[in-house]
């Protein structure tokens, strides 16, 4: 059992337009029309197994939502991060199987703010159509500390490259378009210098593709990169500029996480609310008991100062594009995926052996916030971060 309350409530107090008011509302339709009954989701999901459905993404690029935050001369609506964060926090909480979703996000935004002309027409407008991509960054030497990368890019020919490598972790690779590939052009492990982005389609001969089972189903998987080569018109921004690109990209990244689990906080909330308001023991509703009333009081409040913090720093950000926020930015991660997780495993200890039962939606949004804490720069990376930020 579910209900929108939290939704509700958070768009009371921010301030969005009548328009953005109207999308979110479409985006809640849509998702309660799409996937709105645990038996619809695992008929798309083959039961909880495939995170992304593209039939589903299709639908959403149809309608012009992809790329809500996307130039309008490459096929998108033209808004901003506010924009972009209302309908994460939507398909999260709508559990809409789109998980390629933040994943392209990511790439388009490092393509518009670095690519070519030619390479924002084709992933801008791809995304926007439709398309899906992944990023390569992670090595198994080299995860938080990104420096330490490896796979090297070396000169081919026609002024191009050849790949050698392996990456890790690669979400969604298996069902990507093309992969947005941090590489090494010079330098040693250990240096920022000598990153460079390189967009492969996953069609390249020598890139293979492998899986890695994880507690989510298919996901992530690893990369073989074999004497692939690469034209020169694969580069993404400045040979060697890499770092600072990835850098530069830290607002949308982290805000996109960010955004995506407040949705899943918000519906892992809802349906502990549900069950504690209807489960009976001892003569009355759990949810009746102080214990429990509490709980649900603390988990209230994180996640609505949750919310303010992501639409707070996604209006930083349309106000300010070009302007890199390191504390604001790792503070948004921080501090949602960890309600995230904390909410659900709050409502699984609240829920008792339901909670945990795959009949029911609480273990799915555990699996999700789980590793929501990990990715994009785990949550000591980002308390690092934040204490830098203030001389430390």
């Amino acid at each position: 059992m579910t209900c929108t309350l939290m939704l509700e409530g958070i768009d009371m107090i921010l301030d969005l337009t009548d328009e953005q008011r109207a999308f979110a509302e479409a985006i809640d339709d849509f998702c309660r029309r799409e996937a709105g009954t645990r038996e619809r989701r695992d008929a798309l999901t083959g039961a909880g197994r495939h995170a992304h459905h593209q039939g589903t993404y299709q639908k959403l690029a149809d309608l012009g939502w992809l790329g809500a935050s996307v130039p309008e001369q490459y096929g998108g609506a033209g808004g901003g991060m506010v924009d972009m964060c209302l309908f994460l926090e939507r398909i999260g909480y709508g559990m809409l199987p789109v998980g390629g979703y933040a994943t392209s996000a990511i790439v388009a935004a490092a393509v518009q703010r670095s690519g070519s002309e030619q390479q924002k027409k084709t992933v801008l407008g791809g995304f926007t159509a439709g398309r899906t991509y992944s990023i390569a960054m992670s090595e198994p030497e080299a995860g938080s500390d990104v420096a330490a990368l490896n796979c090297r890019a070396e000169p081919g020919p026609d002024g191009g490259y050849v790949i050698n490598g392996q990456k890790t972790w690669c979400s969604n690779a298996h069902f990507a378009d093309a992969i947005l590939l941090v590489a090494r052009t010079a330098g040693s492990p250990g240096e920022h210098e000598g990153l460079t982005m390189f967009l492969v389609p996953t069609g390249t001969p020598g890139l293979r593709i492998s899986g890695i089972e994880t507690m989510g189903g298919r996901e992530v998987n690893d990369l073989y990169f074999t004497d692939c080569t690469l034209p020169a018109d694969a580069v993404v921004g400045a040979v060697g500029g890499g770092w600072w690109q990835l850098m530069a990209g830290l607002n949308v990244e982290r805000l996109i996480l960010a955004g995506l689990m407040l949705g899943t906080a918000r519906r892992a909330f809802d349906d502990t609310l549900g069950y504690v308001r209807d489960r009976r023991q001892f003569g009355r509703p759990i949810g009746s008991f102080q214990v429990l009333r509490h709980r649900i009081a603390d988990l209230a409040t994180e996640i609505e100062c949750s919310a303010l913090l992501v639409h707070r720093t996604a209006q930083l950000v349309d106000r300010e594009p070009g302007k890199v926020l390191p504390r604001e930015s790792s503070m948004v991660k921080l501090k949602v995926t960890e309600v995230a997780r904390e909410t659900a495993l709050a409502g699984m200890q609240m829920m008792g052996g339901y909670g945990y039962a795959t009949e029911y939606d609480m273990e799915r949004h555990v699996r999700a916030t789980l590793v929501s804490t990990i990715y994009g720069g785990t949550s000591e990376i980002q308390r690092d971060i934040i204490g830098k930020t203030y001389g430390l």
